[in-house]
């Protein structure tokens, strides 16, 4: 169990690195020139003015992350969660993450576009956990607050209810 949790922990950090390299790059390249098809976007886009499909895998894995948010909200907002809490609700983020990204099975388009929302969850995971120098355990937490954001205006989530803060 310790080794496929480790696995999946390795994979979601490879993931998040490997998402904020492609993004920076295709950012930097911004205005000189087109992208051309298959490649990575940098920013989200719906799909010809629609949101994306959604499966059973990353519905679950997201209302996952949602009620959790949820739950710690309060407290998040009065600047009273724990260090320990934090660092709970970071490791239930992961690992939801962990289950979407061998789970899900979204068209290659779909799946680019869930790929930036992954890496806000993964940078608002690390901020949680304490690891981004010079950000406050709850920057991270308002990341991940809008990668849930950004996943209810781009992806059709039947039933999805929106956290109000």
């Amino acid at each position: 169990m310790n080794t496929t949790n480790s696995f999946w922990k390795w994979l979601a950090l490879t993931t998040f690195t490997l998402s904020h390299i492609t993004t920076s790059l295709a950012a930097a390249e911004i205005g000189t020139h087109q992208h051309e098809p298959g490649a990575s976007p940098s920013m989200l886009k719906l799909n010809d003015g629609k949101k994306w499909a959604t499966d059973a895998p990353l519905r679950k894995g997201m209302e996952s992350i949602r009620a959790a948010m949820a739950a710690a909200l309060p407290t998040i907002h009065t600047n009273k969660l724990s260090s320990a809490k934090y660092n709970a609700l970071a490791q239930k983020t992961n690992n939801q993450v962990a289950y979407i990204v061998a789970n899900c099975k979204l068209d290659p388009q779909a799946d680019a576009q869930l790929h930036l929302i992954i890496a806000d969850l993964l940078s608002g995971v690390e901020a949680m956990q304490g690891k981004m120098k010079g950000a406050k355990r709850q920057t991270g937490a308002v990341k991940a607050l809008g990668a849930l954001e950004k996943y209810d205006a781009y992806f059709d989530h039947p039933g999805w209810k929106p956290i109000t803060h």
